[in-house]
C-alpha cells in the first residue's frame, strides 16, 4: 500500500461518533509499525481520521468501551482545567520524571517551561515576554477575540514549540484548537476544530474528546456567554487526527471489549447517558477523589 487511508465519520453524539470511528478504523485502516512496538507486537492499525460530533453535549455522551471509568474522566477534565500544570518537569533535569507538558499549561502559558538554575532552584523560562508577562494565555485571547468578533477566523490556540518539541521524548499530541461562533436568533453556537498529530484510538481518544468537550464548555463557552450576555451552546466539534491508531499490543483487548460486542449487544447497552442521576452522583464524588489524589502526589514529591 502506498497511501495512508483518510477516513471520515459523523455522529449526532460523542458516543455514536466514537463508535463509528473505531469501526471504520478497524475495517479500513492500514497495518503499520510504530516506534513503540516490542519485537512480538502485532502491527498497529492506522489511518488519518476526521470525526464530526454534531451535538457534543447531547446524550449519550459516554461510551462504555474505553479503558477507564467515570473517575478517570473526572480526573482528566480537572487536568485540562489546569489542576496538574505544576506537574511539568524541569527540562534540564534528567532525574525529574514528571511530564514534559500539560495541554492546559501549553494553552494557558504557551512558550514557558521549567529549568533548574546553577543553584539547583526551579525557575520558569520563557521564549519572550509581552506586556511584562511571561508566556501567552491563549485561552483568554481566544475568548477575547470571539467576544469582540464572533465570526472571526483567527480564534485558535496551538501547543507546539518547535525549539523544544522536535527533540523531547513525548511531544504534545494535541496540536491546535480553532473556534468560530454562529448566531441563531440571539443564541450563539461555538463550533470547534481540534487537530491531533497522533491519537491513540483505543487508549486515549474517547477521554480526549470527552475532556475537550467539557474544556470548551467551562473555559470557552461559559466565559463567552458572560461577555456576550447571551446563551452559548456547543455546536459541532470536528476532530482531526493525522494518525488515528490502535496499537498492536491493544488489539486483543479491543476485539474482546468492543468489536465482538457489536453483534451481541444493542447500542443502548454500550453507552452511558452523562446526565443520568447515577452517573452524575459518581461524577460529583469523583471530583473529591481526584483532587485528593493530586494532593497526595504533591506531598510525596515534596517529601
Amino acid at each position: 500500500m502506498k497511501n495512508i487511508p483518510v477516513l471520515s465519520v459523523s455522529g449526532k453524539t460523542l458516543a455514536e461518533a466514537y463508535e463509528k470511528a473505531l469501526i471504520n478504523l478497524y475495517s479500513e485502516g492500514v497495518r503499520f509499525k510504530t516506534q513503540y512496538d516490542k519485537v512480538d507486537d502485532p502491527l498497529s492499525i492506522d489511518a488519518t481520521m476526521n470525526i464530526t460530533v454534531m451535538e457534543p453535549e447531547s446524550d449519550p455522551m459516554i461510551h462504555k468501551a474505553f479503558p477507564g471509568g467515570i473517575e478517570d474522566l473526572r480526573e482528566y477534565v480537572l487536568e485540562l482545567q489546569g489542576h496538574k500544570d505544576h506537574w511539568v518537569k524541569n527540562m534540564n533535569d534528567e532525574e525529574d520524571t514528571r511530564w514534559e507538558y500539560t495541554y492546559h499549561q501549553r494553552l494557558a502559558a504557551w512558550g514557558t517551561w521549567k529549568e533548574k538554575n546553577a543553584e539547583g532552584e526551579s525557575v520558569e523560562c520563557s521564549l519572550g515576554s509581552r506586556d511584562g508577562k511571561r508566556g501567552i494565555n491563549q485561552i483568554d485571547q481566544v475568548v477575547n477575540k470571539l467576544a469582540q468578533q464572533p465570526f472571526t477566523r483567527q480564534a485558535q490556540m496551538i501547543t507546539w514549540i518547535p525549539s523544544m518539541d522536535f527533540t523531547v521524548y513525548d511531544p504534545p499530541c494535541l496540536q491546535s484548537l480553532w473556534y468560530r461562533l454562529l448566531e441563531d436568533n440571539g443564541e450563539y453556537y461555538l463550533n470547534c476544530n481540534v487537530r491531533f498529530r497522533s491519537n491513540d484510538a483505543w487508549g486515549a481518544n474517547f477521554m480526549n474528546m470527552f475532556g475537550f468537550t467539557l474544556f470548551n464548555r467551562t473555559l470557552i463557552a461559559d466565559p463567552l456567554s458572560e461577555r456576550l450576555k447571551a446563551a452559548v451552546f456547543l455546536g459541532r466539534m470536528n476532530w482531526q487526527a493525522d494518525s488515528y491508531h490502535i496499537y498492536g499490543k491493544d488489539q486483543e483487548d479491543f476485539i474482546a471489549r468492543f468489536w465482538n460486542r457489536l453483534s451481541s449487544t444493542e447500542f443502548e447497552d454500550r453507552i452511558f447517558n452523562f446526565q443520568d442521576e447515577m452517573i452524575q452522583d459518581i461524577w460529583r464524588e469523583a471530583e473529591e477523589g481526584a483532587l485528593k489524589k493530586i494532593e497526595e502526589y504533591d506531598k510525596r514529591k515534596v517529601e
